[in-house]
């Protein structure tokens, strides 16, 4: 299973943006999908997943209200929409697959993971 994230770029504080995850190579509806990110001098941190058939969603309190996960099955792609975007959003974000179809924003859960978009948050 191959992910490509696409959407990472620059903005201002208070500006939005949609993040997306390709995903390639028999992906399944069952899988869940996460997204995660890594600010520079920070842990890489979970902030929303996903579940598959039944798309449930969950949210870090960091992001809740803000950010909005969703995918589209038949597409094969999993999407973050980004708004009210902070300079401490900053980081490089990472869609991430979880095949066992658990829910949950543990990193060491998930099976595959993308290479990352670049999101700057800065006036």
């Amino acid at each position: 299973l191959q992910l490509v994230e696409s959407g990472g770029a620059s903005v201002q504080p208070g500006g939005s943006l949609k993040l997306s995850c390709a995903a390639s190579g028999s992906p399944s509806d069952y899988y869940s999908i996460g997204w995660f990110r890594h600010a520079p001098g920070k842990e890489r941190e979970g902030i929303a997943c996903i579940s598959g058939r039944n798309q449930n969603t969950y949210y870090a309190d960091s992001v809740k209200g803000r950010f909005i996960i969703s995918r589209d099955n038949a597409k094969n792609t999993g999407y973050l929409q980004m708004s009210t975007l902070k300079p401490d959003d900053t980081a490089v974000y990472y869609c991430a697959v979880e095949v066992s179809g658990g829910f949950d924003l543990d990193e060491h859960e998930y099976d595959y993971w993308g290479q990352g978009t670049q999101v700057t948050v800065s006036s």
